[in-house]
């Protein structure tokens, strides 16, 4: 494994352990077993590491949501998405950091936007059960952006507040009770 390689693991471990704010060049050099300066050649910043480890990580899925429940369970898919906001906190909270600092750098909102798009496409497929490639654009556009609006609204309650944060339960029965408000046409 090369020095890049040795930086992006390192990085993803800091984002699990320590998260994005708390995370230094030090302890990225550290874990990595390079100099600091490993991390300006081949990222340029430390941010622009941090931001690529982010990126990974939550592409891989399975290391940050869980293993998928490879059927159309809403449940099963709702008590691993509560389960992962648990077990990575700190991870979660990078993930929202990561939103917030978007707002002032340009380069990384266009990179968090590519990465909304690809979670809708990604969580139509986790709803429906549809390989990505043969999902509609309808179907990414309403699923897909409805159940990302719903997770990353619950991995704030969850964050924040996890006492009272709804159960898988309580989101599938809060669901069914909304879908009976819904007109017949938008």
């Amino acid at each position: 494994m090369g020095n890049r390689e040795k930086l992006l693991e390192a990085a993803r471990q800091c984002l699990f352990t320590k998260g994005y704010e708390r995370t230094t060049v030090r302890d990225l050099a550290s874990a990595a077993g390079v100099s600091m300066a490993a991390i300006g050649y081949h990222f340029g910043s430390k941010e622009a590491l941090l931001n690529q480890a982010l990126f990974e990580a939550l592409d891989s899925g399975d290391q940050v949501f869980g293993p998928s429940a490879g059927d159309t369970d809403l449940g099963a898919l709702w008590r691993g998405l509560i389960e992962a906001f648990s077990a990575n906190k700190t991870f979660w909270t990078a993930n929202l950091e990561t939103v917030l600092r978007a707002q002032r750098d340009p380069e990384l909102r266009a990179q968090v936007a590519a990465g909304l798009r690809q979670g809708r496409s990604g969580m139509a497929r986790e709803v429906t059960g549809t390989v990505e490639a043969e999902l509609s654009e309808e179907a990414i556009r309403t699923i897909g952006s409805v159940q990302l609006a719903l997770v990353s609204g619950l991995m704030m309650q969850h964050l924040t507040d996890p006492e009272s944060a709804p159960t898988a339960d309580e989101v599938l029965a809060g669901l069914r009770a909304l879908a009976a408000y819904l007109p017949e046409k938008a």
